[in-house]
């Protein structure tokens, strides 16, 4: 309760006392509660939390408003931001340059906001790093922006004066977009917060129009138009519970994960390719932590990590594994350990006639939508009256063009312009507005061209009048408006989803030693080369083999030219064409499942083993310390059997001296049982047994193997175990077009019309050329299903019936680079 007294008498007085003192008792608690309860409102309305209608806080909403009002469109330079930061101060928000600079460069933040609405010029920060001062950095609207602000002349929203009533501002914007949901935000005010997610414009465009034509539309239904987030930088959602709390409560929790790729960095080294992080999550703050992590020993497996993002890659993060950790299982202690998996909390709480509210998306949408009715029936409405009022001021001409020699003269003869008017509302039947229109006319305009412009204009007045009658006349055309342009926003802002929803990830149970867990367990494995270079692992685990094969492949899936058998970690042997074996483990290449082999997520064997030569590539997979031979046969016709035993400790060494110009076409396991084969460019194939070649040591230069022709050249080599049901598949060509751009031909034969001869022979025909042809560009003999690709990997199909030993081929959808068998 607050007391007043009089002021003392001079007797009565304290020395330190005046005649002009008032002093009051106040109790402290009322003065307390109601003055925190003026400090708390003017937190959350005026600074704090955005407007569901336009989604902005009160600071961003007089930048674009100030932003607008200078000019700074789309079209027109950048201007200093410290200019539109000393605008906005000094006449909207007196709140310090700081807080408005801060709101400037958040709207122009591309990583912050999934729509940004201002368009920068200079250091405006990254997730890393602040912006550059104001005086340093320049703006404009972005084009989103004048969707925002559209239509603001035309009494679409109330005004409000400005800090000191010097100056209108708007109370809301029109916001074409729904600004809310779209670009999300964020904000602390006193006893409460409010926290969005961005969302993809397209998405919540389309779950709008479906609730704007279905007011009783569930959440759920909106789901199916809005499934969850779009954040600006991509990544991946996991679980989408928490997002659809969200959506029904306005509160709730989801996950995000960066996106991340294995790949071969180099020979032997794989790495953990990290290209979009968790929203507002910067690669320093990864680094940062992995380094912590790995001091820690809480991160085991990692070698290295980098950061080679630059403008013209974007974001780049290369985490090097060391040799013998499962990717997977790193990547899955990263994402437990550092921010390459984030949350995000949801806590949608804005404004809504001026109280604070909690929104599901249901409410914010339709607390959008009615804005957006209510503008475009304000905006009419405005219009209307407009083309109202010119359409009078045009009638009112046209009448008196059509006798304008009367009104020149009723003017001529009025002493004042006062008398004009008068005389000629009364003559002419004319309203006051067109009186006083026709006086301040110009005497150019009262033409009979200036008649037609004026007829036309009239015409196209009254059009435009009913139409917008039309709208404010009908709920359902007034919807269609706002539906309409709510499409053409979606249309010229709107971008593809950036951010991949996925269900739930269950985490495995943490291991007992964490390191051991990581490392890949030295399992039997098979290794599987294709005709173009790459190479994959698969398990030779019974229960993985015998699972379901997938029905249908993709066209680019390759084809086996070569398999080894092996372990995980143990060594085996690639044999290149320049006549060289190279160990290698075939720990780090991929690992895909039986089921559904796809070299397209392969390595490159070349590259994997560290050949630098981009001129050599490798021919055959072989075990190493074995007991079988292994057959060599190279272009020049040379065949060779050896056993890889007692082999040199070196990672390379030589398995056949090639002559110059020579080079390996074919490596292979070749038993004694077997039966080799080889084809020719000028058609012929030649077999002969294996036990033939006599096996020889690794500094040997092998034997004859087939008897070419002139200019002929071995374009196939390979085994065939005895008694198999083997295929002969050859492609014909020309040598004198330009590869791909002929059609060429194939034959599939069976193995059984190719008599035996002996070694160094010359073989028997395998296809006969047509007119055109003069070559075999590819050929194979094998067990199996025979795939033929084109250069890029696309499989060609096959002549499904058996031809002849010396038959013609049949023509296929385009040109042939390799043979191998579908995997």
């Amino acid at each position: 309760m607050t007391e007043s007294r009089s002021a003392p008498s001079a007797s009565d007085r304290a020395p330190h006392e005046t005649a002009d003192e008032r002093i009051e008792d106040i109790d402290i608690s009322q003065e307390m509660e109601g003055s925190f309860l003026e400090y708390a409102y003017s937190v959350i309305y005026s600074r704090a939390l955005p407007d569901a209608r336009d989604g902005l806080k009160p600071v961003q909403r007089r930048i674009l408003f100030m932003m607008q009002d200078m000019g700074l469109r789309p079209e027109k330079g950048h201007v200093k931001s410290a200019r539109v930061v000393g605008e906005v101060m000094g006449k909207l928000h007196p709140h310090g340059d700081s807080s408005i600079y801060d709101a400037l460069v958040r709207l122009a933040q591309g990583f912050a906001m999934r729509l940004p609405l201002v368009d920068g010029h200079g250091n405006f920060g990254s997730l890393d790093d602040g912006p550059a001062a104001s005086r340093y950095t320049e703006a404009r609207l972005a084009g989103a922006a004048l969707a925002m602000t559209e239509a603001l002349d035309e009494d679409v929203v109330d005004f409000v004066p400005n800090y000191d009533n010097q100056i209108m501002q708007p109370e809301v914007l029109p916001s074409a977009v729904p600004n809310l949901i779209v670009n999300g935000a964020s904000g602390i005010a006193v006893g409460m917060a409010t926290n969005l997610a961005p969302h993809n414009l397209v998405e919540v465009v389309d779950g709008a129009k479906h609730l704007l034509r279905h007011p009783e539309a569930t959440v759920d239904e909106l789901m199916e138009f809005v499934p969850g987030p779009d954040l600006p930088g991509g990544g991946t959602i996991v679980g989408l519970d928490g997002v659809k709390d969200a959506y029904r409560t306005g509160r709730g929790a989801f996950r995000t994960r960066a996106k991340v790729a294995v790949e071969q960095l180099g020979p032997r080294r794989t790495g953990l390719i990290v290209t979009e992080l968790p929203y507002l999550v910067g690669p320093e703050r990864v680094i940062e932590k992995i380094k912590q992590g790995v001091e820690g020993k809480k991160l085991s497996g990692i070698s290295d990590v980098a950061d080679l993002t630059d403008r013209k890659n974007g974001l780049r993060l290369v985490i090097t594994l060391k040799t013998g950790f499962s990717p997977e299982a790193v990547l899955e202690q990263l994402y437990r350990y550092t921010p390459l998996e984030d949350s995000f909390s949801i806590n949608s709480v804005a404004l809504v006639q001026g109280q604070p509210q909690t929104l599901g998306l249901r409410e914010m949408l339709r607390v959008f939508l009615d804005h957006r009715i209510s503008v475009i029936t304000r905006r009419s409405q405005f219009r209307l009256n407009k083309r109202r009022e010119r359409l009078h001021l045009v009638e009112g001409l046209l009448i008196a063009i059509l006798d304008i020699d009367e009104v020149i003269q009723l003017i001529r003869t009025s002493d004042d312009a006062e008398a004009a008017r008068t005389r000629l509302m009364q003559v002419f039947d004319l309203s006051e507005a067109q009186a006083e229109y026709i006086l301040e006319l110009r005497l150019r305009r009262l033409t009979k061209f200036s008649r037609v412009e004026l007829e036309a204009e009239r015409d196209e007045l009254q059009a435009e009048i009913e139409r917008l009658l039309e709208i404010l006349g009908s709920d359902e055309r007034l919807r269609d408006v706002v539906a309409e342009e709510m499409d053409a926003a979606a249309a010229a802002f709107g971008t593809p989803r950036r951010t991949l929803l996925t269900g739930a990830v269950v985490r495995p149970a943490r291991a007992a030693a964490a390191s051991a867990s990581l490392e890949v367990a030295d399992t039997p494995c098979t290794v599987l080369l294709s005709a173009t270079g790459r190479a994959l692992r698969i398990d030779r685990d019974p229960e993985a083999l015998d699972a379901p094969r997938s029905a249908s492949r993709a066209t680019k899936h390759g084809a086996v030219i070569a398999r080894v058998d092996g372990t995980v970690r143990g060594e085996l042997g690639a044999i290149l064409s320049d006549g060289t074996l190279h160990r290698f483990t075939p720990v780090d290449l991929p690992l895909v499942p039986a089921a559904s082999i796809a070299f397209s997520a392969g390595a490159k064997l070349a590259d994997y083993i560290g050949v630098s030569d981009k001129q050599l590539r490798v021919v055959g997979l072989v075990p190493l310390e074995t007991e079988t031979p292994i057959g060599l046969f190279t272009l020049q016709g040379t065949v060779k059997r050896a056993v890889l035993i007692e082999l040199p400790a070196k990672p390379a060494f030589e398995v056949i001296s090639l002559k110059p110009g020579d080079r390996l076409v074919g490596a292979f396991p070749a038993p004694d049982d077997s039966e080799i084969a080889a084809v020719t460019s000028d058609a012929q194939l030649l077999r002969f047994p294996a036990a033939s070649v006599r096996p020889q040591g690794r500094a040997a230069a092998g034997m004859a193997g087939i008897r070419l022709g002139a200019e002929a050249r071995v374009v196939f080599a390979g085994a065939v175990p005895e008694g198999a049901e083997a295929r002969v598949v050859t492609v014909a060509d020309s040598s004198i077009t330009l590869p791909g751009t002929d059609v060429a031909t194939a034959k599939v034969s069976d193995w059984t019309e190719f008599p035996a001869k002996g070694r160094a022979t010359g073989g028997v025909r395998a296809q006969r050329f047509l007119k055109w042809e003069d070559q075999i560009a590819c050929a194979w003999v094998g067990v199996g299903e025979p795939r033929v690709l084109a250069a890029d990997g696309t499989a060609r199909k096959l002549p499904e019936e058996l031809g002849k030993r010396d038959g013609s081929g049949q023509p296929i959808d385009g040109s042939a680079a390799y043979i191998g068998v579908a995997p």
